[in-house]
């Protein structure tokens, strides 16, 4: 007679052997993020000594200045650090380095310490913009209303502009403007004629008293097209009413027709 065999005991605690492997797991990923997190924090130490390193090295004033279009000889010594409006060692107008334009923030410092009082009084602006550094000269102190004459008392500030255009090689444009009043007498048939009447006489003035190169300068004029302010009130007008000299940056070069293209025209026959 056979014997019967026993049952086995059903084992209850077979979720312990899940639930180890649980916990090897999770520690696995605790460990794995653990040492992610110290890897990046020993990537953020030595990134901060690299820095600290440059700073007190003056690597990072040198690498701006090259950036910003200066042109360091010597570490330490970028344009930046040159006093004088371009800087000290900055070629002159009449040798512009070739291929490299001159840094402009000195020269708005500059231009914005000597021209304190005619800035106060509302004669002058002076800012940086995205083509270049912009001297405005306010029709109200520079040019007599409806004329293109420059009155001799305001020759002294032009020869303050005149000091920064000699020391940095940037080419110039020399932008007329009017307000919306129309003018039409024996001399300008309108806006147009006599904004670009105030960049001409701006140009001969620089050219002619203070030796600026007239083949550095171009003119243009914009009538009433390129306001600052409101024409509908007279102190908007006076603002409007100005001539504008722009120190040209790389991004300002830009518009302005290429060296090829000037060879080019100037090669062929005019047509009269």
């Amino acid at each position: 007679m056979r014997k019967r065999k026993h049952a086995g005991h059903e084992n209850h605690e077979r979720w312990l052997v899940s639930y180890a492997d649980f916990i090897t797991l999770l520690f696995a990923f605790f460990v794995v993020m653990f040492a992610s997190s110290q890897t990046d924090r020993g990537k953020a130490q030595a990134m901060q000594e690299s820095v600290r390193k440059a700073l007190d090295e003056g690597q990072i004033a040198t690498a701006i200045a090259g950036i910003l279009g200066g042109s360091p000889e010597d570490k330490g010594k970028g344009n930046l650090q040159f006093k004088g409006p371009g800087g000290a060692n900055q070629p002159t107008a009449d040798k512009p380095k070739e291929g490299r334009q001159a840094e402009l923030v000195p020269a708005l410092e500059f231009l914005t310490k000597e021209l304190t009082e005619e800035i106060a009084k509302g004669q002058m602006h002076v800012s940086m913009e995205a083509r270049g550094l912009v001297v405005s000269f306010q029709q109200a102190a520079f040019f007599p209303s409806g004329t293109d004459e420059i009155p001799p008392e305001t020759f002294a500030t032009v020869q303050k502009v005149a000091e920064v255009l000699r020391k940095v090689p940037n080419p110039v444009r020399l932008e007329g403007h009017t307000d919306s009043v129309p003018i039409n007498n024996a001399r300008f048939a309108s806006n147009w004629e006599l904004s670009a009447a105030r960049s001409i006489a701006m140009m001969n003035l620089l050219a002619g008293r203070f030796e600026i190169q007239r083949e550095r300068m171009s003119i243009a004029g914009y009538a009433e097209n390129a306001p600052v302010a409101s024409n509908e009130s007279e102190e908007g007008r006076r603002q409007n009413r100005r001539v504008d000299i722009v120190v040209l940056n790389q991004t300002g070069l830009q518009a302005e027709p290429t060296k090829a293209a000037k060879e080019s025209a100037a090669a062929k026959p005019a047509k009269h």
